[in-house]
C-alpha cells in the first residue's frame, strides 16, 4: 500500500533460544502427565530435564545472543506502560525480541520455574519417590517444600495460560504473531531497525552441557 514503511523479515530469535522454547514446553506437559498417572520416575526424569534447560536459559540470559540476554528485554516500568499505552494504536510493531510486557513475563515464568524445580528436589510423596535433596532436611520442612512444589505449579499454569491469551490478544488486536517467529526466528520488522546481533550455536552447545552435567549431577544425589 501506497505510504506505508518498508519493511523486512529480521532473525530475531536464534536456534538455541527457540530449541529451549519449545523443548521446555514439551518436558513441561511430560512432568504434568507423569505426575497425574503416578509414573513418579519419569516425573522427576522430566524435572531434571527443566532443570538443565533452566540453568541453561539464565546463562543464557547473560551470555547468549543480544535478544536472549536480560539485559535486552528487561526494562523498566515506563517502558512498559508505554508499550501498554500503545496497544491498541497504530503504531507498528518494532520489538526486536520480547518487548517490554512480554520480557517482565519471561522474568515471572523463570522464577516460579526456579521455585517448581528447587522445591522438587527436596519434594518427598512419602511412598517410594523423593527428590535427591530430600535426605538432607527434616520431614516437617520436606511436607512444606512438597507443597509448595504442587502449589508453584498451580502458579505456572496461571501464568502460562497468561502467556497464552497475551499472545491471542497480539493476534486479534495488532495482528502480530508471537508464535511463528518462535518457530522460523524471523520476523517482519521496519526496514529501519537493525537486526540483533546473535551468537554462534556452538557457544550455546557449549553452555547447554556444562548445565546439563550440573543436572545430571544433582540428579546422583538421589541415586
Amino acid at each position: 500500500m501506497q505510504g506505508e514503511a518498508p519493511t523486512r523479515r529480521v532473525r530475531v530469535w536464534d536456534a538455541p533460544t527457540r530449541l529451549f522454547h519449545w523443548a521446555l514446553v514439551a518436558l513441561l506437559v511430560a512432568a504434568y502427565v507423569t505426575a497425574e498417572i503416578d509414573e513418579l520416575e519419569w516425573h522427576m526424569r522430566a524435572g531434571y530435564g527443566v532443570l538443565a534447560l533452566l540453568l541453561f536459559r539464565v546463562a543464557w540470559g547473560f551470555f547468549g545472543s543480544e535478544t536472549a540476554r536480560f539485559a535486552h528485554f528487561v526494562r523498566g516500568p515506563r517502558a512498559v506502560w508505554h508499550h501498554l499505552r500503545g496497544f491498541f494504536g497504530p503504531a507498528p510493531d518494532v520489538a526486536v525480541g520480547h518487548n517490554p510486557a512480554g520480557g517482565w513475563a519471561v522474568v515471572a515464568l523463570l522464577l516460579v520455574l526456579c521455585v517448581q524445580v528447587g522445591t522438587g528436589l527436596f519434594a518427598d510423596d512419602d511412598i517410594s519417590e523423593a527428590g535427591p535433596f530430600a535426605q538432607y532436611v527434616e520431614r516437617p520442612a520436606r511436607r512444606f517444600l512438597t507443597g509448595l512444589h504442587d502449589q508453584s505449579f498451580n502458579v505456572l499454569v496461571g501464568l502460562a495460560a497468561l502467556h497464552v491469551a497475551a499472545i491471542g490478544a497480539y493476534w486479534l488486536v495488532r495482528r502480530q504473531n508471537l508464535v511463528w517467529p518462535m518457530v522460523t526466528g524471523l520476523k517482519r520488522l521496519p526496514a529501519v531497525v537493525a537486526a540483533p546481533r546473535l551468537r554462534r550455536p556452538v557457544v550455546a552447545g557449549v553452555i547447554f552441557v556444562v548445565t546439563a552435567l550440573l543436572a545430571a549431577w544433582v540428579a546422583s544425589f538421589g541415586d
